[in-house]
């Protein structure tokens, strides 16, 4: 059956926006489709299952789309956060990348408190880095390689997008950026930011 321009899938996603999806060959064009949706112009997004972002990627959505203009596909993010109700959160930022971009974020780990890790292609590297903390429990945790290196992944990236993406992601490097400052806001997105512009990246 004909999808119509309002169709939408069990999560709320707009197929029409997914059919862009489809063409989206390159981390490149997954950042601008990346970036349409923080824009609030698309109502799709690969492996995020709702129409839109969560509350508190609002204020930094801008960032975001940036950062994702700049060759660096964002996969998942959160701001900064400390809370009277015992919650608290390092600001931080992991997605896609050529060699050359994640050599550049690398480097952020040498300038600064910002703190890198970079998994080459095919790594499967797992490791527990906590990044949000609720009622005195560990609820986030960085560390682990999210390439699409495993049969069930590639899957997945095909089905959400198309084979051709899953693998460029497949072969592109995964890189977490985070503040080690529970509760800063002000450093991580701008920080990434510049390190992108100066990469060679298009932007």
């Amino acid at each position: 059956m004909k999808e119509t321009t309002t169709d939408r899938d069990a999560h709320g996603r707009l197929l029409a926006d997914r059919g862009v999806w489809r063409q989206a060959t390159t981390i490149e064009a997954a950042g601008e489709l990346t970036a349409r949706w923080l824009e609030g112009q698309s109502h799709y997004q690969p492996g995020t299952f709702a129409a839109s972002f969560d509350e508190e990627t609002g204020p930094i959505a801008a960032e975001l789309a940036a950062i994702n203009r700049n060759g660096f596909f964002t996969k998942e993010s959160q701001p900064g956060l400390r809370t009277d109700a015992g919650t608290a959160q390092r600001g931080y930022v992991t997605g896609y990348c050529s060699a050359a971009t994640a050599s550049r974020l690398l480097e952020l780990s040498t300038r600064g408190e910002l703190v890198t890790v970079g998994h080459a292609p095919g790594e499967t590297n797992r490791s527990s880095i906590p990044v949000t903390i609720r009622d005195g429990e560990v609820a986030t945790v960085l560390g682990s390689s999210e390439s699409p290196v495993e049969a069930a992944q590639f899957q997945d990236w095909s089905d959400e997008t198309n084979e051709t993406l899953a693998l460029a992601l497949a072969d592109s490097w995964y890189v977490e950026i985070f503040d080690p400052v529970w509760g800063r806001k002000d450093q991580l997105l701008p920080a990434v930011l510049e390190a992108l512009k100066h990469s060679g990246t298009v932007g």
